[in-house]
């Protein structure tokens, strides 16, 4: 069994904008699932909300954009090259996540050529789903190689 890569060793995302704390399975180009677990601690937990923290729709979209790299940057075809948001369709936000949520994401790719890409993302916490979107991208030159 290959050793899963940790997000960092495959993004070039740093904290405080790393938002996978861990990749469970990939598939290059195909698919991958992993998670991001929720602290106390993310400072945008302060300022939304005030005595009700609850993660901003926009981090749950990247979070899976984020998973969604991993699977690409993954496939040897793509190597030295940055998948960057082409769009986002269909985002659907079902759920509050709070901090010291594990979110569950699993993406998976639905089109991808040499320049372009289609995929479908699920975050869930407990086994709900908290956000669901087809993620839109673009790929450019500059990536990790």
């Amino acid at each position: 069994m290959t050793a899963l890569p940790r997000p960092a060793d495959v993004l070039p995302h740093r904290e405080p904008f790393l938002f996978v704390t861990e990749v469970t399975d990939v598939v290059p180009g195909v698919s991958a699932s992993g998670r991001w677990q929720l602290t106390t601690d993310e400072p945008f937990f302060a300022g939304h909300f005030p005595g009700r923290p609850t993660l901003p729709g926009v981090l749950m979209v990247e979070s899976l954009a984020q998973l969604g790299g991993i699977a690409v940057l993954l496939d040897p075809r793509y190597a030295g090259k940055l998948p960057l948001f082409g769009g986002i369709e269909r985002a659907r936000f079902r759920r509050q996540v709070v901090p010291g949520d594990r979110l569950d994401l699993e993406v998976t790719m639905d089109r991808l050529s040499a320049r372009a890409g289609k995929g479908h993302g699920t975050a869930s916490v407990g086994g709900d789903t908290a956000c669901e979107a087809d993620l839109l991208f673009v790929i450019v030159d500059g990536g990790p190689s």
